[in-house]
Formats: C-alpha cells, sequence, structure tokens
C-alpha cells in the first residue's frame, strides 16, 4: 500500500496564527530547529472531534519550550483553539495532531536566541499504532542498545526533538530485526520506557512503572495510572532492574499514539495477555471515548 508523502497531502494547517494549504506549509532548510533541535512537539488524539487531555498538552509543549529556552508567541487557550481549528478545517474528527514549535533561520550557529520562534498544527487520519488483534495478541519488543541520557546530561523532561535522535535508531533497529518496537533502559541500566511509550508491568495484581523522573511523564501515562487507582489497583512507581522482568506476568505500554497496547515479547523474557492487561486497555478506551461525549 502506498503512503501519501507528509508534505504532499491536501488539506490546511495552522501554521504561525493563519491557516496555510498543507503543501505550503514549509521551513527553509538553515533553520536552526533542523540544525540543533531547539524543536519542541506533542502527539495528540482527537476521538469524535474532542482532544483527549488538549489543554494538558498545551501546557506540556509551553514547558517544554520553557526548558529549551524559549517561549512560544501564542497562549495555552491560543493554541487550544488552533487545535480544534485545524480539526474543523480539515473535516476530521477522529485524527492525531501534531503541535510543534521551533526556533527559525534568523541566525545559523549554536547560539539563535534572537531567531524567531515558529509554531505550527498539523492533523491528520492516523488509527492507533497498533491495530486491535495485535493490542490483544501482545507486541513484540527489543532491548535498545542506547540508553535514555542522564538528567544532568539533557533536558530530559522537554518532549524536544533531538531527544528522539536514539529513540528513531532503536526503533529502525528493531523493527528489522522483527520486532515491533525496543525498550530502552536509563544510564544507569534501569527500565526507562520504549521509543516512543511509557512501560508498565504487572505481577500478583499489582501494577508497576518506572519512576518517571528520568524521562517524559507522558499523559497517556498519567491517565492510566489515575483509572488503575480508580478500578482498585495498587500502581507502584519504582526503579524495575532489567533482570525483574523475568518475574512479571503481564506487560503493556501507553501513549497518545500507541494509546494501551499488551506486550507479549521483551527480548528473551515472555509475558501473557492477561485479563488485567485487557481491563485497563478496556478502561482507557473507554476513557476517551467518554470524554468526548462529556464534552458534546
Amino acid at each position: 500500500m502506498s503512503v501519501i508523502p507528509f508534505d504532499q497531502r491536501d488539506g490546511v494547517i495552522w501554521f504561525d496564527g493563519k491557516l496555510v494549504p498543507w503543501k505550503e506549509a514549509k521551513v527553509h532548510v538553515l533553520t536552526h530547529g533542523l540544525h540543533y533541535g531547539s524543536c519542541v512537539f506533542e502527539g495528540e488524539r482527537a476521538y469524535d472531534g474532542v482532544i483527549y487531555k488538549c489543554t494538558e498538552h498545551s501546557q506540556r509543549l509551553h514547558k517544554s519550550a520553557e526548558i529549551m529556552d524559549f517561549t512560544i508567541p501564542y497562549s495555552v487557550a491560543e493554541i487550544d483553539a488552533a487545535k480544534y481549528l485545524c480539526l474543523k478545517e480539515n473535516g476530521l474528527k477522529d485524527a492525531y495532531l501534531r503541535p510543534v514549535a521551533w526556533r527559525g533561520s534568523e541566525m545559523m550557529a549554536v547560539s539563535g536566541m534572537n531567531n524567531t520562534i515558529h509554531t505550527a498544527i498539523a492533523v491528520w487520519e492516523w488509527p492507533s499504532m497498533f491495530d486491535m488483534a495485535q493490542k490483544l495478541k501482545g507486541v513484540r519488543l527489543d532491548l535498545a542498545e542506547y540508553r535514555r541520557p542522564d538528567p544532568a546530561c539533557a533536558p530530559v523532561h522537554a518532549k524536544a526533538a533531538g531527544l528522539y535522535m536514539i529513540c528513531s535508531l532503536s526503533k529502525h533497529k528493531a523493527e528489522r530485526a522483527g520486532y515491533a518496537d525496543a525498550m530502552m533502559l536509563d544510564w544507569e541500566g534501569n527500565v526507562a520506557e520504549c521509543t516512543g511509550a511509557n512501560i508498565f508491568f504487572i505481577k500478583d495484581g499489582v501494577v508497576h512503572t518506572p519512576l518517571a523522573d528520568r524521562f517524559l511523564n507522558g499523559i497517556t501515562r498519567q491517565s492510566v495510572i489515575d483509572l488503575c487507582r480508580k478500578r482498585g489497583f495498587e500502581v507502584v512507581e519504582r526503579r524495575i532492574r532489567p533482570e525483574e522482568l523475568e518475574g512479571f506476568s503481564e506487560c503493556f505500554i501507553t501513549g497518545s499514539a500507541a494509546e494501551v497496547t499488551l506486550v507479549s515479547e521483551i527480548g528473551p523474557y515472555k509475558f501473557v495477555t492477561g485479563n488485567m492487561g485487557k481491563v485497563i486497555m478496556e478502561d482507557y478506551s473507554d476513557e476517551v471515548r467518554q470524554a468526548s461525549k462529556v464534552a458534546a
């Protein structure tokens, strides 16, 4: 099946405060964000016309920019409104959204303090990263060679483009080996996350997940923790050593793109796609759709 390149699609993109034809939403090759990684973004989903955790994502976009030492020239409320405008003008109700902000091209050097900050929002149809059959069967994960960096060495709490370089490399290697994704460790060798999703484990009815103080604390991750606790499941956030994986019965990953997806294998470790993981997956599906009904 052929895929339409992302620079050749129809529709409109919100670019620096106005809607422009999709194919005309371009930046110069000498853009600071391209060369030096001064770029932040969000990944969001709309269900039946309602963007899940819309304001939380816009707030995080602002926070990421602050960590990256620049200020987005649009308020959280303006970004929220622009996202909904994009949905409307592209005629979409169930969609993926990508707000992004970056330093422009006035200066081409490590220092770009006086460069214009640009902001754009694109929306498109993109079902969950994995179809329902894959989610229920459980995806297979490789073990990544690259590790998440020490917070003393990188702005790990920003959703910044440069931090995903090692994620792309790790995912490419995993896919070439027949896996769906890869699980990464932190710089000390503890379990961290996948290349674009947080990770959870289940043992004896208790949900365990790595403490998110060394990588991005996903908004979907936070929602899932809340849902687990509402159902009465104990959730433990802690350091998890990779050798512990042998003792967990179930595993799942979370993210705006992956939503909640069960895991059947991580390298040599096997997991069952059990009832508890399926309940959590169903609870999240109900949550995002209930949110759209309430908003309506």
